[in-house]
């Protein structure tokens, strides 16, 4: 009898085993918030993420407060690029880039440019051609045109960053990597970097009910112009704009399983 009911349990756990090999590993880009970090606001949701079996790369991004844009958009495009492949190295069949306020906006313009199976973009905000950035920021971003056209765009300089919350800040960086962030038309114009999405890409849309009220001004026209794709959603999570990660984590776990599995 022992011995028929070893040789079940080895064959259950053949199976088991078997079906954890069947199915497709899911692997996560997950991106923090202007002057955040990846120890932040968006840890309980890595975390949480992590703990369900996703793989996960929780980045640090040039918009840290330790990086201070320390590189251009094209180099922070490119770690985003080695994240997923290290993601796919380690197993992932399928893969998504998500990020919670500049990093949600962020990986909007990343999903125009990669081969994703899917955006969480949370509480996406820092759209640098928004009427308050031209304002604030406006002669910040002349003076750094102003030193790239005279071939000085590798010196270093204080420029002014801006966010509604905390109104201006300074940024210590070259002139061609502040303008490659902050040129209006430049990556992080949010309804040029909607506008580029593939329709195939789905997007899961996170605006909290109690965002900042700028975000909540353009929610709707945002979620609009994103592409038909039938997977794409709005969710509205009973939340601030810092609180977004923690209390979307539930939703975001079940999309993703949800569109990887189709």
């Amino acid at each position: 009898m022992k011995r028929v009911i070893g040789l079940f349990l080895v064959t259950l756990f053949t199976a088991f085993l078997a079906m954890a090999q069947e199915t497709p590993r899911i692997g996560i880009v997950l991106m923090h918030g202007k002057a955040g970090r990846p120890e932040g606001v968006i840890h309980e949701l890595a975390m949480s993420l992590e703990a369900r079996g996703f793989l996960l790369a929780n980045l640090e991004m040039p918009w840290s407060s330790r990086r201070d844009y320390d590189v251009d958009v094209a180099a922070g495009e490119k770690q985003v690029v080695d994240a997923l492949s290290d993601l796919r190295k380690r197993g992932a069949a399928k893969v998504f880039v998500a990020g919670h306020s500049q990093g949600g906006l962020f990986a909007l313009n990343l999903g125009g440019k990669l081969p994703v199976d899917g955006i969480v973009a949370i509480a996406p905000g820092g759209n640098v051609a928004s009427p308050a950035f031209r304002q604030n920021l406006g002669e910040s971003v002349a003076r750094a045109r102003e030193l790239v056209t005279a071939g000085k765009g590798s010196d270093r300089q204080r420029f002014l960053d801006y966010e509604g919350t905390r109104g201006l800040t300074n940024v210590v960086t070259t002139a061609a990597n502040y303008l490659s962030w902050f040129d209006p038309e430049g990556a992080m114009n949010q309804m040029r970097a909607i506008r580029a999405l593939d329709a195939k890409t789905p997007v899961l849309f996170i605006v909290p009910t109690y965002d900042t009220p700028g975000l909540l001004r353009v929610k709707q026209a945002m979620f609009d112009a994103l592409p038909r794709n039938p997977s794409t959603k709005l969710y509205e999570p009973d939340a601030t704009h810092l609180r977004a990660p923690s209390a979307s984590r539930e939703e975001i776990a079940r999309w993703i399983a949800e569109v990887a599995g189709r």
